[in-house]
């Protein structure tokens, strides 16, 4: 899988937007994908020693599982160890890689405020 098959892969509602906030040279081909309504990331993809990887936030009893599971999937790189979890697109079977999307994206998602209290 390439970099712009990941970023397809990610623009799974109009609410995502792919964006690349970081300048400098090293970091120019790393992008950020994030919620168009509250600007929060649900995924980042970058290189490393020139290989792909894509950063995704998921909940920790999860993350621990993927890690044992799946030697392609380790803690999140730069990001909190406990909630982002790194994952090797290119040794990840596409329907786990494609769910953890999801679920990263659910996770960062704009809560709905519960307009009936009394």
């Amino acid at each position: 899988m390439n970099k712009k098959q990941l970023v397809k892969n990610c623009l799974i509602s109009d609410d995502a937007i792919e964006t690349y906030p970081f300048g400098r040279d090293e970091y120019k081909d790393t992008c950020v994908m994030r919620h168009k309504s509250n600007s929060k990331w649900f995924a980042l993809i970058f290189y490393l020693d020139k290989k792909l990887y894509l950063n995704v936030k998921c909940e920790p009893d999860i993350g621990a599982i993927l890690r044992m599971q799946y030697s392609s999937i380790t803690y999140g790189w730069h990001m909190n160890k406990k909630h982002w979890i790194k994952v090797d697109p290119a040794a990840t079977p596409k329907e786990v890689l494609c769910e953890l999307i999801k679920r990263s994206f659910n996770l960062t998602a704009p809560k709905i405020k519960n307009k009936s209290k009394k």
